[in-house]
């Protein structure tokens, strides 16, 4: 896994008390399904993205499909942070 990946993966078994060991997650771990993720959930590791990685994730980004797996997270971010170096740059 890359850094944003592991850095997800942190946060899952950290502040969202996923059940798997933080070293077994892979970046296609699914957060509904292998991982046990619930509404909150979501929601709570959207804000805990934001605040590590300085971005926003707007109602639009907040997709199913953009919070898939660990993978689709991560794609999210790379996504996000390029978009707002532009912007701020």
């Amino acid at each position: 896994m890359n850094d944003i990946e592991r850095a997800i993966g942190s946060m899952l078994v950290t502040h969202l008390f996923v059940e798997v060991p933080e070293a077994r997650l892979t970046p296609d771990d699914r957060l509904r399904s292998d991982l046990g993720l619930d509404s909150l959930g979501f929601v709570e590791l959207r804000v805990q993205c934001e605040d590590t990685f300085g971005i926003t994730i707007s109602d639009a980004h907040f997709t199913p499909e953009n919070f898939t797996s660990i993978r689709t997270v991560a794609d999210l971010v790379r996504t996000l942070q390029g978009s707002s170096l532009t912007a701020g740059g």
